[in-house]
């Protein structure tokens, strides 16, 4: 299509910029509001065009870890009051709508596709996308006892977009669930038990997984752990690779210690028209969608599938019209393998698929920067689909715990037509819809393990994690096992998964003692 026949109010992204900082000293640090302005600069420079800056009417930060998560928030290092003013500040941008999203990894994508609508409806004239963490600063400031503030004021009051609900339940918090190290271990859990692995066969083929994204992390300069990583090295279990939930080694989990930011810029055709970008800069959004699976993970169904990445993919593959082979790029949410493995088998991808399913390198080996990790996966989809005119590339995302799912498919190609996507509460309508798990928060007597973790400190075994089912009613529970370093490595030593033995309630906890 002639670009003088596109739809001017067609959303495209016009403009992406990266920075990672894994060396400059601890004491030296750039704050996360400093790492996200001068990724906003390097968007802005990406996208070039005299009338860019102008156009930004929007700016949205996705939410950071200290304003999310008390285990961040007790270093004392402080906040923005308004963190899209602090960078529109930074960035000479004089944004009328300035937006903080809620918790989420799902968010940059799905800030793209809710922004790609505004901007199709004459909403919206430009937005920034920006985010970023400086974890690895400030664990390295906490822990050399120093007086650092990043707390600043800049007035005013953000939107906050989002959903604001907790990842968990209160019942499930009461037992230790209310962190992704602790809930992916579950799902990699139930998904070897669908699989019949052993744990050491289970622990090999994570491992032969996660070598494709290492492979990809080595060659990028951005990532954060460049050193290429065998799968031999990722399933051996040491004091470099400890435990950290029970099958997963440190090696396998996401690497949140990162000083990253990302940036988009994303406009309309006739936007971009007018203020003067390239069009060898424009990238296309074919197709979209957001959905969310049955919220508490002790209401899904099980533990090794998700509706909504099932449903949600094909519903933005068949808004782009095209297939998953038809795709030549993939960036899969790669938080833990349970997350990757899930959505190969909802997207009906091959876990070695020659295409590789990242990237970037994915959140272990290229940095998981809170909620932003997909701000950088969407940022190198474009520049390779840049490189590669007429090629096709899908960004999947994440929040909480397969809860929270959004998706993107992407093209230098125009979008012939007027852009439109489906209303996102209908597929959430057809998600509610579907059947929960019996569950009791008050069980009792002789039950079965469904699927279990074993969390670990830095030196041994500390608590056990079950979802069980009882035995006569077959409905489903969650428990902690005794205390007891004996228990708790027997149940890495040995088979767990449909082992039998009690559960008793009181006060609220459930304890489940397995049978020896």
């Amino acid at each position: 299509m002639a670009a003088e026949n596109i739809d001017p109010r067609t959303p495209i992204l016009v403009g992406c910029g990266d920075v990672t900082d894994m060396r400059t000293p601890v004491e030296q640090g750039r704050s996360p509001f400093d790492l996200m302005a001068d990724a906003g600069r390097l968007a802005l420079e990406d996208a070039g065009g005299t009338g860019t800056t102008d156009a930004i009417d929007t700016v949205a930060v996705l939410r950071l870890f200290v304003d999310s998560s008390p285990r961040f928030a007790a270093t004392g290092l402080g906040s923005s009051a308004n963190p899209p003013r602090s960078i529109a500040r930074r960035l000479g941008l004089k944004a009328g709508r300035e937006i903080y999203t809620h918790v989420g990894g799902n968010m940059p994508q799905s800030l793209v596709n809710t922004f790609a609508q505004a901007i199709a409806d004459g909403e919206m004239r430009a937005a920034l996308i920006v985010g970023g963490e400086a974890l690895r600063t400030q664990l390295g400031v906490q822990r050399a006892g120093q007086e650092v503030s990043w707390a600043e004021d800049p007035g005013g009051e953000p939107e906050l977009l989002g959903e604001s609900r907790s990842g968990w339940s209160p019942h499930e918090e009461k037992h230790g669930l209310d962190a992704a190290i602790s809930y992916y271990p579950l799902f990699e859990q139930a998904i070897r038990g669908r699989r019949g692995h052993t744990v050491e066969q289970h622990l090999q083929s994570m491992a032969r997984l996660l070598e494709g994204f290492s492979s990809v992390a080595a060659v990028n300069p951005l990532a954060t752990r460049r050193e290429p990583m065998a799968a031999e090295r990722l399933a051996r279990v040491d004091a470099d690779n400890r435990w950290i939930g029970f099958p997963y080694p440190r090696l396998m989990n996401a690497n949140v210690f990162v000083d990253q930011a990302s940036a988009l810029i994303i406009t309309s055709v006739g936007e971009a028209r007018a203020s003067g970008i390239p069009e060898s800069k424009w990238i296309y959004l074919h197709g979209c969608a957001d959905g969310h699976d049955h919220w508490h993970v002790t209401e899904r169904e099980n533990l090794y599938s998700s509706p909504a990445i099932r449903a949600g993919s094909a519903l933005a593959l068949d808004m782009a019209g095209i297939g998953t082979d038809e795709l030549s790029y993939l960036d899969v949410y790669s938080c833990f393998p349970s997350a990757v493995e899930i959505a190969c088998q909802e997207l009906g991808l091959l876990e070695d698929d020659p295409r590789g399913l990242t990237v970037t390198g994915g959140l272990p080996y290229f940095g998981g920067p809170g909620n932003n990790y997909v701000t950088h996966s969407i940022a190198e989809m474009m520049r390779r689909l840049r490189r590669e005119p007429g090629k096709y590339g899908l960004v999947t995302a994440n929040g909480y715990y397969l809860t929270k799912h959004a998706f993107g498919i992407y093209s230098s190609l125009p979008v012939t037509g007027p852009w439109s996507r489906e209303e996102p509460s209908r597929l959430q309508a057809r998600l509610d819809a579907l059947p929960k798990a019996d569950f009791t928060e008050t069980p009792t007597g002789r039950a079965v393990i469904e699927t279990y973790t074993v969390m670990y400190d830095r030196k041994a075994p500390v608590q056990g994690i079950v979802f069980g089912r009882e035995q006569d009613s077959g409905r489903r529970f969650v428990a902690n096992t005794p205390p007891d370093g004996a228990v708790l490595q027997d149940l890495v030593d040995r088979e767990g998964l449909g082992r039998p033995g009690s559960v008793r309630s009181m006060d609220g906890l459930n304890v489940f003692t397995p049978d020896r």
